[in-house]
């Protein structure tokens, strides 16, 4: 009903603008020559005076009499032509009027009737949710459905509360993760995604909530990876140093060599005062892990640093090794040189194209470590901790 009211109302809209020149008064003013006609008239009479005073010959005042009567004619047909041409434009207006007031809505109405789906029925809000299909946000729009109607569905609110966080609904996730571990309790997932929530809303500050809630996750499962993280950033942004460090140096002795997070704590460790030895192509041999044990702090950064230096050799080598790029470039944000880092990462991206796979994982290293991508495609937001439970 409300389709036929609008184009109803756009239809007298364009057919006022339409009609609006037309119904202007058009008035067909007679000429002015009623003076002229009686200046010829005077001529006659004049005409006729000069020729009984004899002024004139009779010859000459019939050629006058002639011409004047010509004009006389000629200004009574003017006048007489306008009197008749005051009706013409009234009738072409109102055919003008006529075709605009009913041919542009006829032709609309067959068009919209022959194209169109007039007989289409609605498809309100109700009928959608029962088949919402792929569309994230009717899902969404069911499930809160859902939980209104039933408020204490805990596995309800556990489904909503990393959409919420995906989706950059802050508040919405917070309030989802809280009803989920209040209604079927808590677990690592929920306790960290709850903790993560608060960190994002509060620019990557870790809260005294968002560590409670870290902690608990590492009590209740203690191989839960992304919640020690945030415990160690806690610690870090504290200032307590050497906790911090411990506490990202057990992370490291607990995970793999290869494990995706290991960049990433091995420059919090470096950060917070510890000695880490970086990946190379082959990976330090165990006379190189006996030697830096007696090395000064100075002497095995230089160790340290060879070895990477060493790495880059060999990339030039053999740049066709996308692991080796990702250590390089890990490497040197570990050693803090940002520059190499991000210089390293502009070759890597010249030799492996940001459309493929070894492009895009580039990129995602680059968003992991804060490294700036120069222009390159955003494959899509990385979590600011590149970790998996």
């Amino acid at each position: 009903m409300i389709l036929w009211i609008l184009l109803a109302l756009m239809t007298a809209i364009v057919a006022a603008a339409l009609l609006y020149p037309l119904s202007r008064r058009s008035e067909v003013l007679a000429p002015d020559n009623a003076g002229e006609i009686e200046v010829y008239r005077d001529q006659m009479k004049e005409l006729d005076r000069d020729r009984a005073g004899g002024l004139i010959s009779a010859e000459e005042a019939e050629y006058a009499r002639a011409e004047i009567g010509r004009r006389l004619l000629a200004a009574a047909g003017k006048q007489g032509a306008g009197a008749d041409g005051i009706s013409k434009p009234s009738v072409l207006r109102k055919l003008a009027i006529g075709m605009v007031t009913v041919v542009p809505p006829a032709i609309g109405l067959c068009l919209y009737i022959t194209l169109g789906s007039p007989g289409l029925p609605d498809q309100p809000l109700e009928a959608r949710l029962e088949n919402p299909g792929n569309d994230m946000n009717l899902l969404v729009a069911k499930a809160e459905r859902h939980l209104a109607q039933n408020p204490n569905d805990g596995s309800g609110w556990d489904i909503l509360a990393p959409i919420y966080f995906r989706t950059a609904r802050l508040g919405d996730a917070e309030l989802a993760y809280r009803n989920a571990i209040r209604l079927i309790g808590p677990n690592g997932a929920r306790l960290s995604g709850l903790g993560e929530t608060l960190v994002v809303a509060n620019d990557g500050i870790v809260t005294e909530d968002a560590r409670s809630a870290f902690e608990e996750a590492v009590t209740l499962e203690p191989g839960n990876v992304r919640a020690r993280f945030y415990v160690g950033v806690a610690q870090e942004q504290a200032g307590k140093a050497a906790e911090a460090k411990a506490t990202f140096e057990d992370i490291a002795k607990a995970s793999p060599p290869d494990a995706p997070w290991m960049g990433l704590i091995n420059e919090h460790i470096a950060k917070n005062g510890g000695t880490v030895a970086p990946p190379s192509l082959g990976g330090p041999s165990a006379d190189d892990v006996a030697a830096a044990q007696d090395m000064s702090q100075g002497d095995r950064q230089e160790m340290i640093r060879g070895m990477v230096d060493s790495l880059a050799s060999k990339l030039e080598a053999d740049p066709d090794n996308i692991e080796g790029w990702l250590r390089l470039v890990r490497s040197y944000m570990v050693l803090g040189d940002r520059v190499k880092a991000q210089a390293a990462l502009k070759t890597g991206l010249g030799h492996f194209p940001v459309e493929g796979n070894e492009g895009r994982q580039l990129i995602a290293l680059a968003q992991e470590i804060g490294l700036s991508a120069e222009g390159a495609a955003n494959p899509g937001a990385a979590p600011k901790m590149g970790v998996t439970q």
